[in-house]
């Protein structure tokens, strides 16, 4: 017997390497996902000017990456409302709190949504691009305003995918939070944001959908340093954990040597 809708995502055409060279570019979700590579080792680049909302602003942090050069990017798009400094006409990817007469808000199309990130796309030339839309709701649009604002998301990712064979695949991190995960318990307080547990299932998915044996593999070395790194002692003098300290600062270095982490 179901008692939930789970969603069918097929195995990528691809695979994320071990260590793979990674950016990250989007929403708060981004971050969140972004995190749990970085902190599994992979050499993955997250939000490195900030959060970036919108198309628009995603294509801005692209632009200044200059030094980037990664071989797989993630693109989490969270809402297609930008804002317009009047006094320039640009788009700005923050505020800064300045008082709110100063900008204009507009709704980005389809069309130009799907403009952007094609930009971006163009100027990375990663080998691949996974997009996803965020699962966060925006309260400040109103909940019918923000399902419109996805609506319009959405639909850019499906252009991009069709326009980018085997390059641009899309991910439903949006579809898993709103169908598998249909339920208050899976959020924060906020009831807005994804709980960590979602965000946990969603990674997992994530892991399912992009990562073949040798980064399984990978990640299952890694654990048992992460764990003894993360270790913390009754007596951190002692010389029995002085010793723990040198055997697992050995362990690193052995992996970090053994994935090319490390040059010797």
């Amino acid at each position: 017997m179901m008692f939930r809708t789970e969603i069918d995502i097929p195995k990528a055409d691809f695979e994320i390497q071990p260590a793979e060279q990674m950016l990250f570019v989007g929403s708060c979700f981004a971050d969140n996902l972004g995190r749990r590579f970085v902190e599994n080792r992979f050499r993955a680049t997250v939000n490195p000017f900030g959060v970036m909302y919108n198309p628009a602003s995603i294509l801005h942090t692209v632009e200044k990456c200059t030094g980037v050069h990664p071989r797989v990017a993630v693109f989490t798009l969270g809402t297609n409302h930008v804002y317009i400094l009047k006094e320039t006409g640009e788009i700005v990817d923050n505020c800064q709190k300045r008082p709110q007469r100063l900008f204009e808000e507009k709704e980005l199309s389809e069309e130009e949504c799907a403009g952007y990130l094609q930009k971006a796309i163009d100027l990375l030339k990663a080998e691949k691009v996974i997009i996803t839309v965020s699962p966060i709701r925006y309260a400040k649009y109103g909940y019918h305003g923000s399902q419109l604002s996805k609506a319009t998301l959405l639909l850019a990712a499906d252009r991009l995918v069709k326009a980018n064979p085997g390059v641009v695949s899309y991910f439903p991190a949006y579809e898993i939070m709103n169908d598998e995960l249909r339920d208050y318990r899976f959020y924060k307080e906020d009831m807005l944001h994804p709980s960590n547990q979602a965000v946990e299932y969603i990674w997992e998915k994530f892991r399912e959908t992009y990562f073949g044996k040798a980064a399984e593999l990978f990640l299952e070395d890694w654990r048992p340093i992460r764990e003894a790194l993360g270790h913390k002692p009754f007596n951190p003098d002692s010389e029995e954990h002085q010793k723990f300290i040198a055997r697992t600062e050995e362990r690193k270095r052995l992996f970090e040597k053994k994935y090319g982490l490390v040059k010797g």
